[in-house]
This record gives structure tokens, C-alpha cells and sequence, in this order.
């Protein structure tokens, strides 16, 4: 093995939004940190995605951590120097049935516990609001806090600014061969070798090769989020749109163009492509709640590759079989909110061995048949 040439407390493989954001809370906190990324720093799932900064609709056991993250947002600038073209839109879930509205009631009652309040909305009060909607949608739950960002601009920035914080980031640099020894992590990077005392594994869709390195597996797969935009239209959408049970989202940006998105593309687990059948079927269903979409050209059309677990919660935490290893992949399509409070939950765990926040829900034993 080569003399290594490298020495720090944190080496982070993965440069995506999670693990750019890890490198910036460590860095400022004066930790030695090294961030590694086979690509560029948020050009996989955390540069492609839909870009929607939204709390509504997570399960209740994420609404602690996106909480944290969505206060993050409101301090961007400060945080990474851009704006990212963040919006607080507010994130307009819809109902297409009485059972929806149901569910959208029950919802609301659960997450105002965890201190977010939503605007539940039905009936003539609701069409009078959204003239511009469908009759596909009969109500919908408001919640004015949540908004979008371009993830384009947002994710690169915060690997600048971790670097400006004093990381060092290294872009177009595979991680070919982890080891632990018992006192620290050697890892194989490029043509060097470095060692850290903590080793990040937020390498994303591919952040089940390194933890099945040390023992942790998770029963995860790919997935591949379809999504397209239009040609600029006049402007009409004022919200983030979801839809109760999933299926579509939709946002329009300043320049005109609606973003949307919904099932699947396909891929090979490394590689993704965005798929015609996809596209075309959820857009009938986009019309018949956005009829302004009728006529829209689709200039655009694009997916990613994320990876997913059964329950769609990530794996963010500690490993139970070797000291000093913190996981956080598996964000299942919904990571791009919650990735600066992740950031933050990762600096937690190395400086202070643990985290105010919630992670019990996150354990990658948890699908094991036997308690970790």
C-alpha cells in the first residue's frame, strides 16, 4: 500500500447535495475535511432533480429532520452565497376524490405535532381560489411555508462553499478501495492514499457498494424520476403542486417554463433516460388538472438515478459494526430538501457523537430480521 499522502478527520465519498452539505458544516467547524466525487460535485441526482423545498406529505417520521433542513433554506445566501433561485411558493397538495380530502384532513392533523401548519381547502371556496385548475381536482391542502429551488445552481454551491470553507474537494476521483484498520479509514482515491478518522458514505445510488463494504446492507434499488419542462407560458401556477397519493408535481419558474414530473424513466443503475410512454401518460393526467398545459410544448425531458428503499425513508446514521462510519444515501426522490439538514446531523454526529434531531426511523439495520 502506498505511503499516504493525505491525513484528515473526515473523508466524505459523494459529492451530492448531502454530502457537499456535510463537507460545509464540518468545514466550518474547523474540521480537516476531504470530499470525494467520481463526477462533479452535484451532477447526479442532485443536480437533475424536480427541485421542490417541501415539507408537506413526508412521513411523520421526517418532519423533524426537513423542519431543520427548511429553515436551512431561508438562509441560503448566507450559507452558500446564492439564492439558488429559491422560491417560497408554498406546495399545494391536491385531492381528486372525497377519500383524498380524507386523507389530506388526517395529514394536517398529524403534521400540525410537529409544528406544520397547513391550510385545508374544498368546495366552491377552493375553485374560486384556483380558477386556473381542472375539474380533476376537488380541494387540496396549502402549505405556505414550502417552495422550489433549481437544483442546478443549488447543489454545485454548496461544494464551492465547502471549499471555500477550507475542504478540500476533489471532483473526477473514484474511490476504488476502503479500508478500516480499527483507528482510521484508508481510502484509495485516484492515484493517492488518504486517511481520515471518520469516513461520510453519501455516495448516493451507489451508497450500498461502500456500506456493503463494512457489513451493512440494505434492501435498495434504483430508481429513475421522470421529468420534463415546457416552453415558457404566460404565467399561471403560483404554487408547488403535488398531488395526495402521488403521481405528479408541478411548478412554473420565473422565465415561464413549467417543470414537471412524475413516474418513472429507465436505466441500468448507473445510467438513466427518461422514458416517451412515461412522459405521455402523466402529462393526460397533468392536463386534466392544469389545462393551460393543453397546448404546452415540451422542450425538455430528463431523469436521474436515486436510490430507493422500501419504506422511502433514507439510511442516515451510524453504523451498528464499525465505529466512525456514518451512512446517508438512500434518500428514495425526496432528499433534495432535507440534504442541508442532513449536512447538519452529520457535523453533529462527528463533533458530538450525537444529534438532536430524530434518526431512529433511519437505522440501516432496520430492515434486518434480526434487532441491530
Amino acid at each position: 500500500m502506498n505511503e499516504p499522502m493525505w491525513r484528515f478527520d473526515v473523508a466524505i465519498v459523494g459529492g451530492g447535495l448531502v454530502g457537499s452539505s456535510a463537507a460545509l458544516a464540518l468545514a466550518r467547524k474547523g474540521m480537516r475535511v476531504v470530499l470525494i466525487e467520481r463526477r462533479y460535485c452535484g451532477a447526479q441526482a442532485s443536480g437533475v432533480n424536480y427541485g421542490g423545498v417541501r415539507c408537506q406529505g413526508r412521513p411523520a417520521e421526517q418532519l423533524p429532520l426537513a423542519m431543520r433542513a427548511r429553515r436551512i433554506w431561508d438562509r441560503l445566501v448566507e450559507k452558500i452565497g446564492i439564492d439558488g433561485e429559491f422560491v417560497v411558493s408554498g406546495h399545494l397538495r391536491l385531492a381528486r376524490s372525497e377519500a383524498d380530502l380524507e386523507g389530506l384532513e388526517a395529514y394536517a392533523q398529524m403534521a400540525a405535532q410537529y409544528g406544520l401548519p397547513l391550510q385545508l381547502m374544498s368546495g366552491e371556496a377552493f375553485r374560486r381560489r384556483y380558477p386556473w385548475l381542472g375539474a380533476a381536482a376537488v380541494g387540496g391542502s396549502l402549505c405556505a411555508s414550502d417552495g422550489h429551488a433549481n437544483p442546478r445552481l443549488v447543489s454545485p454551491a454548496f461544494a464551492r462553499a465547502a471549499r471555500q470553507a477550507g475542504a478540500l474537494v476533489r471532483e473526477l476521483t473514484e474511490v476504488t478501495r476502503v479500508d478500516y484498520d480499527g483507528k482510521r479509514f484508508s481510502l484509495h482515491a485516484g492515484e493517492d492514499t488518504i486517511e481520515a478518522d471518520w469516513l461520510v458514505n453519501s455516495a448516493g445510488a451507489w451508497g450500498l457498494k461502500l456500506a456493503e463494504r463494512f457489513g451493512d446492507t440494505v434492501p435498495m434499488k434504483p430508481i429513475y424520476p421522470n421529468m420534463w419542462v415546457t416552453e415558457p407560458l404566460p404565467h399561471f401556477l403560483d404554487h408547488n403542486l403535488g398531488v395526495f397519493g402521488g403521481g405528479i408535481y408541478a411548478r412554473q419558474v420565473e422565465r415561464g417554463n413549467c417543470v414537471i414530473g412524475g413516474g418513472r424513466g429507465h436505466g441500468d443503475g448507473e445510467f438513466a433516460q427518461p422514458s416517451s410512454d412515461t412522459t405521455r401518460a402523466v402529462m393526460r393526467d397533468a392536463c386534466a388538472l392544469l389545462p393551460a398545459l393543453r397546448d404546452a410544448l415540451l422542450i425538455r425531458t430528463w431523469s436521474g438515478v436515486e436510490g430507493c428503499t422500501p419504506d422511502h425513508n433514507p439510511i442516515l446514521g451510524a453504523s451498528p459494526k464499525v465505529p466512525r462510519l456514518l451512512h446517508a444515501f438512500g434518500f428514495s426522490g425526496g432528499g433534495f430538501l432535507l440534504a442541508p439538514g442532513v449536512g447538519e446531523v452529520l457535523a453533529d454526529l462527528v463533533i458530538d457523537g450525537a444529534t438532536e434531531t430524530p434518526l431512529d426511523a433511519f437505522h440501516v439495520n432496520r430492515f434486518s430480521a434480526v434487532p441491530a
